[in-house]
């Protein structure tokens, strides 16, 4: 299991605000777009790197460049919300964009859109959904980039129940998963509690 919890005293703050049942759903749009920037910094840790140099006003410098191109896969429709603050950070992210729901009654995935181009355009992928429940969504979105050829690939979300990170890691041990917090549980018809409630329903007032 590749579990990274944020320890970051912003991280934990923006969470709180985010939970509470007060926040509008601007406030909450804001938190999800600073909490993707600073867990994207996190996920990012281990981009490959290749040496350059630069010239400065007072000579030369040796420095870094990203070596790996990266993509954006948000599952729509929450995953959206997380993009502006990724892209925030990486103003030259890809971004592809995959449509899952999930059905209320199996609490199973269904596929809906898949706009991927016919062969991988970045080196790593990082599978944007604010929560991780039951994993069922995350799973089958990592099963489209690993048909698709997509190599190193990384889950990045707000909240996960036990549930959903323990299915995940089963089903695909080689990706690692980024999350605010790891939270108690899921309840009888698969929300995270205590959660935050439905994301994208409080992301886009609905």
């Amino acid at each position: 299991m590749q579990l990274q919890v944020s320890t970051h005293p912003l991280a934990k703050h923006k969470l709180t605000v985010l939970r509470d049942t007060s926040t509008d759903h601007r406030k909450f749009r804001e938190l999800v777009r600073e909490l993707a920037l600073l867990l994207c910094y996190e996920a990012t840790q281990d981009l490959q790197l290749e040496r350059t140099a630069v010239t400065t006003p007072m000579g030369e410098a040796a420095g870094w460049v990203a070596r790996e191109v990266i993509g954006l896969v948000p599952i729509m429709r929450a995953g959206l919300g997380l993009v502006d603050g990724i892209q925030e950070l990486l103003p030259t992210v890809q971004v592809w964009h995959i449509g899952l729901y999930r059905d209320e009654e199996t609490l199973r995935p269904v596929e809906y859109y898949n706009k991927l181009p016919a062969a991988p355009t970045v080196q790593v992928c990082l599978v944007l959904d604010p929560m991780l429940a039951t994993g069922g969504s995350a799973i089958a979105t990592v099963n489209i980039l690993k048909r698709w050829g997509a190599r190193r690939i990384k889950y990045l979300g707000i909240l996960a129940a036990p549930e959903g990170v323990d299915a995940l890691s089963a089903a695909h041990p080689d990706v690692p998963i980024h999350v605010a917090e790891l939270d108690e549980r899921l309840n009888d018809i698969g929300f995270i509690v205590p959660g935050l409630g439905d994301a994208g329903d409080r992301m886009f007032g609905t």
